[in-house]
């Protein structure tokens, strides 16, 4: 059986097939530029190759006939006939309060979620689109959704409430819901693999760094705060959001800078952040090389953000009381030395120690590694994310009738002997590049 997962942007779809008899991942591409003209879909099959066409997608409907045309395509796709499919997951992003766990959808579920719009005006539009369109194409195929959002539905009230009038909170749920959930628990899950403890007896902070940036508390295998809010603007320093700034900064540029609500939302959103401080980049990649270079003001990018992260690590630190470990996971936290480095300096008295050198080898996609000091009390790891599993297992087990909250389900990662066929393939390559990359690979205990 072939489990599809969609994730439905403004203007893209991403996608993943995955196998879930053989346990392996047979296609994952993008449709890009949907609605915008020129549109592409870029394709990616591992033992058959790569595969890029240009197709105009004016709807999200056309992107997903596209998306299903090519892995059934004789040449260049992975599934004979699009009766293999057996489920669709979809990221859905805001789930609200109406969702602790993963969902089948049906009208009623889809209806709710079109409730939600206001709390993500930017994301969840273009998820529903992505829905509809795959529901209309695939109509008689169970549809999931999986939302960023209900990893932390367990957060206490005093985490999750804003000092603000009651009222908000009654009347427009105004409150913290979180982001990032999906690639949490994964992570979440197999620190506690790498640990060797039960997840539920597990501290953690993890930070998932990218374009979008957040950091997760977990208390004994649950979230217990994080640091984005009612939306994704909360928080870290990103690639163009400014995360936590002086509320008051907002009516100040109202009234001194002439700018309409609208506005200040486009600038907050859109340019602000390590764009807004350099005025050139958002990708940290030119970030560290303008750095390099000797460009202060990337310079200064860097070390805000390693600041920010910085005190997030440290506030959650006393939150938990104890940690078992750091967690760096997404595009930065995977790949960027630096910011890890920045973000982790002077920590030695917390019991976090990062053995830098293993820091700077420490770039891999393919590999969950350990870049922990001797004498470190806390475990430093980098865990590549992998939300698209996470919404593969979900929508398996919904469609199996198998599926409950994750306090409840185990995952098949977390099993000790668990083993990404597509990462495991993609890792003997990184070795042979950098076989340095051997001494830093994470390992369970053993039994």
């Amino acid at each position: 059986m072939v489990i599809l997962t969609l994730n439905c942007g403004s203007s893209s779809v991403k996608y993943q097939v995955y196998d879930w008899d053989q346990k392996n991942v047979l296609a994952n591409g993008i449709v890009e530029r949907v609605t915008l003209g020129d549109s592409v879909i870029n394709h990616k099959a591992p033992g058959i190759g790569d595969f890029t066409q240009e197709h105009e997608c004016p709807t999200h409907t056309v992107a997903i006939e596209l998306i299903l045309k090519t892995i059934t395509d004789p040449k260049h796709g992975v599934v004979k006939n699009m009766s293999m499919i057996g489920a669709v997951g979809h990221r859905m992003v805001h789930g609200g309060m109406k969702f602790a766990r993963s969902v089948l959808i049906n009208d009623e579920s889809l209806a709710t979620f079109k409730e939600l719009i206001d709390l993500a005006p930017l994301h969840n539009p273009a998820n529903i689109m992505g829905v509809e369109a795959a529901r209309h194409v695939l109509p008689n195929v169970p549809h999931c959704a999986v939302m960023d959002t209900a990893w932390h539905q367990s957060m206490p009230e005093s985490s999750y409430m804003y000092a603000l009038p009651r009222e908000w909170y009654d009347k427009y749920q105004v409150r913290r819901y979180g982001f990032h959930g999906t690639s949490f628990l994964y992570t979440a899950k197999r620190a506690a693999v790498l640990l060797g403890k039960d997840p539920f007896q597990t501290n953690l902070i993890i930070a998932h760094i990218g374009n979008g940036s957040s950091i997760n508390a977990v208390k004994n295998g649950c979230s217990f705060d994080t640091s984005m809010g009612l939306t994704p603007l909360e928080g870290l320093v990103m690639g163009t959001r400014s995360g936590d700034i002086d509320p008051g900064i907002i009516f100040h540029m109202m009234k001194r800078g002439g700018l309409h609500a609208g506005e200040v939302e486009k600038k907050l959103n859109k340019e602000s952040g390590v764009l807004g401080l350099t005025e050139h980049w958002a990708d940290r990649r030119d970030i560290e090389n303008a750095a390099a270079e000797g460009n202060k003001a990337a310079q200064l990018a860097q070390e805000i953000e390693g600041y920010r992260i910085k005190k997030y690590i440290g506030s959650y630190y006393a939150a938990l009381g104890h940690v078992d470990a750091l967690v760096f996971t997404a595009g930065v936290g995977e790949m960027g030395p630096v910011t890890r480095k920045l973000a982790t300096a002077g920590l030695e008295e917390l019991g976090i120690v990062v053995d830098q050198d293993k820091n700077a080898k420490a770039k891999c996609r393919n590999a969950e590694l350990d870049i922990t000091a001797k004498g470190s009390k806390v475990k430093v790891y980098v865990i590549p994310t992998d939300e698209e599993l996470v919404m593969t297992e979900d929508a398996f087990a919904l469609m199996n009738g198998t599926y409950d909250v994750h306090s409840k389900y185990r995952y098949q990662f977390q099993d000790p002997s668990y083993v990404n066929k597509q990462r495991e393939a993609g890792l003997v390559t990184d070795l042979q590049k950098k076989p340095y990359l051997s001494e830093l690979i994470a390992r369970p205990p053993k039994a």
